[in-house]
């Protein structure tokens, strides 16, 4: 098989070009392919003539896209419209990664691929605008939600945390949860996908749920800090978009795909980053 990845510079990108298989990947970054430009889109998977097109690429920074929207339905929206067409065009099967902030937040029990969705922000909009261009533009379509990412490389919330441990304390979220989701457990969750006929929206995420501030306690008791970490609710911090007070992401699909526990996907990580420290030097989000 082979599987061309966008957004390959990116932390899920990467990780999907580690996950061990026999499959022939091409992987471009943002500076290797415009998603946003159709043109070039199409010449590169006539170029290429993958069989599968895994789209890592996306905008990501939930508080600049409200007031950037233009920029945010380009990359999150366009870009993904344009994959699909070319892929369609091509006789190849397009995944698309989505989020869990195509959701409101406004209840007590896990979402699943049969849920409603309903954005609360410019960005949530941004990505629900892209799944159903992609579903409306190729048939042989995966929509792959996912929640609350993180891994060794790029920028994301533990290596934030892990930044600020010479604080004698930290104040973090304690009443918004969620599915954290360890990257290279989602780049093997896809690998499977993509073996299967199942197409249509997938909910990928790591088992379980946790809030900000649980999952920090449980982080920095895997690498011994002592730094005490004060639960705080959200209104605490002053964030340009609204955010799903609960997007616990579940499956119903059959067969489904099941991720390990956040628990277990947050010891693998600390795992892998003592062994590389030297990782935490580079990106860590502000």
């Amino acid at each position: 098989m082979k599987i061309m990845i966008t957004g390959a510079a990116g932390q899920l990108g990467q990780a999907l070009q580690k996950v061990p298989a026999s499959h022939q990947i091409v992987a471009l970054s943002h500076t290797d392919l415009d998603i946003t430009n159709l043109d070039q889109v199409i010449r590169e998977v006539e170029r290429h003539q993958p069989d599968v097109l895994i789209n890592a690429a996306a905008y990501n920074d939930v508080d600049a896209a409200e007031d950037s929207i233009v920029a945010a339905y380009l990359l999150n929206a366009t870009g993904p419209r344009n994959l699909a067409i070319a892929t369609q065009a091509h006789g190849a099967t397009i995944v698309h990664v989505s989020t869990d902030y195509v959701f409101d937040g406004d209840t007590l029990t896990p979402y699943h691929e049969f849920s409603r969705p309903a954005p609360i922000s410019a960005y949530g909009l941004s990505k629900l605008a892209g799944e159903q261009a992609v579903a409306a533009c190729n048939r042989r379509h995966y929509i792959a939600r996912t929640a609350w990412l993180y891994g060794t490389e790029g920028r994301n919330f533990p290596k934030t945390m892990l930044s600020l441990s010479g604080r004698a304390e930290v104040s973090v979220v304690n009443n918004r949860f969620g599915s954290p989701t360890y990257v290279p457990h989602l780049a093997a969750a896809i690998a499977e996908l993509i073996t299967t006929d199942t197409y249509g929206i997938h909910h990928l995420a790591g088992g379980g749920e946790a809030s900000w501030f649980s999952l920090t306690e449980k982080l920095f008791k895997h690498f011994g800090m002592t730094t005490r970490v004060k639960p705080v609710p959200g209104s605490e911090f002053k964030q340009r978009a609204r955010r799903p007070d609960y997007s616990v992401l579940t499956t119903v699909r059959e067969p489904s795909i099941l991720l390990p526990s956040w628990e277990d996907g947050l010891r693998q990580f600390s795992q892998d980053m003592l062994r590389h420290p030297e990782t935490l030097l580079t990106e860590v989000a502000g």
